[in-house]
Order: structure tokens, then sequence, then C-alpha cells
């Protein structure tokens, strides 16, 4: 089975290279690698120059935001899976890959796999600060304040053919839409495995700032209604404990 990896970038010269030789390093070696930049103007685009033969799509130019470069990277995938790796992310291990599609080709009904992540020191990605354990979905898993590590979820190509992209009018929770919509109104057959998947930095922009946390917090509430699904009451205070659980590990 092919594997599409997409990696979206701008102006992250500092980190990007991690996560090309993260790809590139994969013992799984059916990849079709996919790196959407959005016309860095930093050294982001030398960086990635040693790198563009092992590149099979490469994409320099303006876009709108971090969903819409993925879209722009999923319209180019070819692959049986797809995953999605950011800038500031690496893969925990070298088996990451192999480990996912072994998976899919042990159950050829599978759509979705997807594992744990760990928030690790921008400069040292060997001190974890907060484990993201997540748990094998069940009907109330987004109710319960579970949501999928978006990095570390692996999706069949058909599963964006059926129930679409990202929705490009949200800026911080259109990962956390694009999961509840898949899960909660697809009849699609997961896979939860518990292992480390991928190693994030910390200092995304979802929790860059209160406000930045007000706005995400505010889209997932939206995420729930533009799919006409109910907000559940205890939604907000279960994903703080499930949060907070994350610094106990």
């Amino acid at each position: 089975m092919k594997l599409s990896i997409i990696t979206v970038v701008y102006n992250n010269q500092q980190t990007i290279t991690d996560a090309i030789t993260s790809v590139l390093g994969q013992t799984y070696k059916n990849i079709e690698y996919i790196v959407i930049d959005g016309n860095s103007t930093d050294g982001t685009l030398d960086r990635i120059a040693p790198f563009r033969g092992e590149i099979q799509h490469f994409v320099s130019e303006k876009d709108e935001g971090i969903y819409d470069a993925m879209n722009k990277g999923l319209s180019l995938a070819t692959g049986d899976v797809i995953g999605i790796l950011n800038s500031d992310d690496i893969y925990a291990d070298h088996e990451v890959l192999a480990r996912v599609m072994s998976a899919f080709e042990f159950d050829q009904h599978l759509d979705l796999v997807y594992g744990d992540l760990v928030y690790v020191k921008p400069d040292n990605l060997t001190n974890v600060v907060r484990y993201w354990q997540s748990a094998p979905y069940y009907d109330r898993f987004f109710s319960d304040g579970h949501v999928p590590p978006h990095p570390s979820l692996f999706v069949k190509r058909k599963v964006y053919q059926e129930a679409g992209l990202f929705n490009t009018t949200m800026h911080l929770a259109a990962d956390y839409e694009l999961m509840l919509r898949v899960f909660k109104k697809y009849d699609f057959k997961s896979k939860y495995i518990a292992s480390v998947f991928v190693k994030m930095r910390l200092g995304g922009s979802t929790n860059k700032n209160w406000k930045n946390i007000i706005k995400g917090n505010k889209e997932i509430l939206k995420a729930w209604k533009i799919n006409n699904l109910s907000v559940p009451i205890l939604l907000m205070p279960y994903r703080i404990i499930k949060r907070l659980a994350q610094f106990k590990k």
C-alpha cells in the first residue's frame, strides 16, 4: 500500500529539516512525500532544497492559512493512506509508519488509525512535558472530551473523498471539526494503537496565548453546531480535565 505524507510549512527554517528527515528516515519506504510551502521568505526554502529529489510533490505559493495548505496537499495525494506531519513535529521513532501500515494491511476494512502524541521542549526533543494518550473510539468519545491527536491520525484517501476536506472558515480548530465530522457522522472503521507516534514541539498557534485558546474553544463549539450535533453540556469541563491529566504522566 502506498502512504502519502503531507507537511505544510511557512517561515519555519528552524525545524523543517527535522520534520523532513523524520519522514525520509522511516523504515516504511512506499511513501509519497508532499511538502506545501506558503511562499516562505526566511531560509525555509534553502533548508528544503537538498531534499527536493526525495519529495514527490513540492509547492511553494501563497495560501490562505495552514488548513488551505493541507487541502492543497490532500488534492495532490495519491496514496491509499494519508498522514499529515506538521513542520514543527517529528515521528517518535523510525518504525512509526511501518506500524501504521501494518495495521491497514492486516485489516483491509480499516479506514482510520491513530495513536498517541507527546509534547516536547522546542530545543530538547527528549524532554517530554506532556503526554497526550488517546483511547479506542466509542460513541461518547468526543462528548467525554477525547479527540485523537491529529498528527497521529492516518486516514484512507476514500475518507476524504466521502467526508470532505478541512473547513477553511476555521483558523484554529479545523482539524477538530474534520475529525468530529469523520468519526461522528460516518461509519468508518477505526483502530487506536497505544503507541507514541509523534513528538510535537510546544508553542503551536492554538495554545500560543489566551486569545487563541478562547478562539479555538469557540471554534470547537461551532464544529458541533455546523455538523448538526448537540453540544454536550460538560464538553468543555471534560476537555479541561483530559488536558490536565496529560501533565500527570
